[in-house]
C-alpha cells in the first residue's frame, strides 16, 4: 500500500474509535452543548426586549437574528473543550504512547481525533441551528452563495478551533486541567460582538473584543446569514482561521512527536 492509501485507513480506523467513544459517553457534548442553548433561550425570552431596544430599537425577533450567528460560534468553542478532555485522557492513559510504538501513520492519530471532533461540532451546530429556527431566527436575505460561504467558514473556524484544543490536551497533565486551559474558548464570545456590538462596550474594552479571533468570524457569519455587509471582516476571519489551523497542528504535532518522559 501507499503511504497515502496507509494514512487513510488508519485515519479512518482512527475517527472510528473517536466516534464510538462520543456514542458511548455523550454526557460530555451534552453537558457543553446546553451551555450555548442555555444563552440563547436566556438572551432571547429574558433579555430580548431590552437587549433589542438598547441596540437599534427592533424588537426580540431583531435581536435573535443578531445573537444566533455569535451562538453557534460559541457552540463550537463549547464542544471543543470535549476534545482536549479527551486528548489529555488518551495521553494520561498510556494509549498514545502505545500507538507511538504501533506500525500506524504517525498523524492518523490526531488526524482521527480532528475529523471526529469537526463533526460532533457540526452536529452541535445544527441542533444549536434548529432551536434557533424554532424560536424565530429566520434568515431570508441571504443567497445561495452566502449560504455556502457561511457554511465554509464554519468548517473552517472549527478546524482551527479544533486543532487548538487538541494541542491543550496533549499539553495538560490531566483532564481537568485540560477542561481549564480550554475555557478560554467559551470566554471569548461572551467578550466579543456575540450579544452587543463593539462600539457600544467601554473605549479600554473595544481592543479587547475586536483584536480576538470571535470578533470578526461573527461578524463575518451575521453578514452572510442576514445578507449585510461584512467589510474587512471576511480577510480578518478567514486569516484567523488560518492562523489557529497552522498553530495548533504545529503545537500539536510537536508534542506528540516529541520523547515520552
Amino acid at each position: 500500500m501507499s503511504t497515502l492509501s496507509l494514512a487513510v485507513r488508519d485515519s479512518t480506523t482512527m475517527l472510528r474509535r473517536n466516534l464510538l467513544h462520543a456514542r458511548r459517553y455523550p454526557s460530555m457534548t451534552l453537558n457543553l452543548l446546553l451551555t450555548p442553548i442555555m444563552l440563547l433561550l436566556l438572551f432571547v425570552y429574558i433579555f430580548g426586549d431590552t437587549m433589542s431596544a438598547g441596540i437599534d430599537g427592533g424588537d426580540r425577533s431583531d435581536y435573535i437574528a443578531y445573537i444566533v450567528p455569535g451562538l453557534l460560534l460559541m457552540t463550537i468553542g463549547s464542544t471543543t473543550i470535549g476534545t482536549a478532555v479527551s486528548v489529555s485522557n488518551d495521553m494520561t492513559e498510556g494509549i498514545i504512547a502505545r500507538f507511538r510504538t504501533m506500525a500506524i501513520h504517525r498523524g492518523s492519530v490526531l488526524v482521527g481525533h480532528v475529523i471526529g471532533s469537526v463533526l460532533q461540532a457540526l452536529v452541535s451546530l445544527v441542533l444549536v441551528g434548529l432551536i434557533a429556527l424554532a424560536i424565530g431566527f429566520r434568515s431570508n436575505d441571504a443567497t445561495a452563495l452566502e449560504w455556502l460561504a457561511a457554511l465554509g467558514l464554519v468548517a473552517f473556524f472549527t478546524l482551527g478551533l479544533t486543532w487548538i484544543a487538541v494541542g491543550m490536551g496533549m499539553g495538560s497533565p490531566n483532564a481537568e486541567a485540560a477542561s481549564n486551559s480550554a475555557m478560554p474558548l467559551i470566554l471569548l464570545p461572551l467578550i466579543s460582538s456575540a450579544f452587543v456590538p463593539v462600539d457600544s462596550m467601554p473605549g479600554w474594552f473595544q481592543p479587547i473584543a475586536e483584536y480576538q479571533p470571535f470578533t470578526p468570524a461573527i461578524e463575518t457569519l451575521r453578514g452572510l446569514l442576514l445578507g449585510t455587509e461584512i467589510g474587512h471582516n471576511g480577510w480578518l476571519a478567514v486569516a484567523w482561521c488560518l492562523a489557529l489551523t497552522v498553530l495548533g497542528y504545529c503545537w500539536a504535532q510537536a508534542q506528540f512527536n516529541r520523547d515520552p518522559k
